[in-house]
């Protein structure tokens, strides 16, 4: 068993709390069609503790509508959370709308999908996602993946804002 030293854990907790207490907040696009997977995704940003706003489109063509209406007054997202299978427009098409356009390449897309397809992810990767993450089938650990999305692109990478 590891001990930490008084000293040490004071350091610690005071970083820690620090931390918490200095987290961001993050606009994010969910684009999902699965009412299931929404509310979770929602409940796990909520259970982190993290002041995010959401904004949910149900489908890819209302997706890159979003996009092409947006305005000064209009804030754009920091984060894409986008599934594959979209009816409309698939996550591909929405994928390579953002990638391939000036102002909106630089906002991190995130395929979260139930699709493990070697096809999928592949053509992810060519239309430039910043990360694919096949959905867990465990609420407790689609939950806890969602918990790790948001940790690592609010706390732990710099990304660009608006």
């Amino acid at each position: 068993m590891v001990r930490i030293n008084r000293k040490h854990r004071k350091h610690f907790l005071f970083h820690h709390f620090k931390k918490l207490a200095c987290m961001k907040s993050i606009d994010i696009l969910l684009v999902e069609d699965n009412e299931g997977d929404i509310v979770l995704t929602t409940e796990a940003l909520e259970e982190c503790k993290i002041v995010n706003k959401i904004t949910i489109l149900k489908d890819g063509k209302a997706a890159i509508d979003f996009f092409e209406y947006l305005n000064d007054n209009t804030e754009m997202p920091d984060m894409v959370l986008l599934d594959v299978n979209l009816p409309k427009m698939s996550g591909h098409e929405v994928l390579m709308y953002i990638k391939s356009n000036d102002n909106y390449k630089h906002i991190p897309v995130i395929m979260l999908t139930t699709s493990s397809s070697e096809k999928d992810i592949m053509t992810s990767y060519k239309n430039h996602v910043n990360c694919y993450i096949t959905k867990p089938i465990d609420a407790i650990d689609f939950i806890k993946a969602i918990a790790k999305i948001e940790d690592f692109w609010i706390n732990i990478v710099s990304i660009p804002r608006n």
